[in-house]
C-alpha cells in the first residue's frame, strides 16, 4: 500500500511539474508573439517616415516661389515718411 502511494504522489508531482513548464511555455509564446506584433508595426512606421521625409526632400517648394513673386511689388516706398512720424 504504501509504495501505491508513493507512486501516486510521483505521479502527482511529475504532471503538477509538466503544468508549471506548459505554463512558462505558453508565457514565452505570448511574449513571442507580443514582441512580432510590436516589431512588425515599428518596421510599418520606419518605412511610412522614410517614405514621408524622401517625399518632403524631393517636393518642390511652391510656396517659396509664390512668395518671391510678391517681393517686388511691395516695396517700402509705398508708405510716406509723413505718416510713419
Amino acid at each position: 500500500m504504501n509504495i501505491n502511494r508513493n507512486k501516486i504522489e510521483e505521479v502527482l508531482a511529475a504532471s503538477k511539474l509538466n503544468d508549471l513548464i506548459h505554463k512558462k511555455e505558453e508565457e514565452e509564446k505570448q511574449c513571442k508573439t507580443i514582441l512580432i506584433i510590436l516589431a512588425v508595426i515599428g518596421t510599418i512606421a520606419a518605412v511610412a517616415a522614410i517614405a514621408y521625409a524622401v517625399y518632403c526632400f524631393l517636393t518642390p517648394d511652391y510656396l517659396e516661389d509664390f512668395e518671391e513673386d510678391f517681393e517686388d511689388d511691395f516695396d517700402d516706398d509705398f508708405f510716406n515718411e509723413d505718416d510713419q512720424a
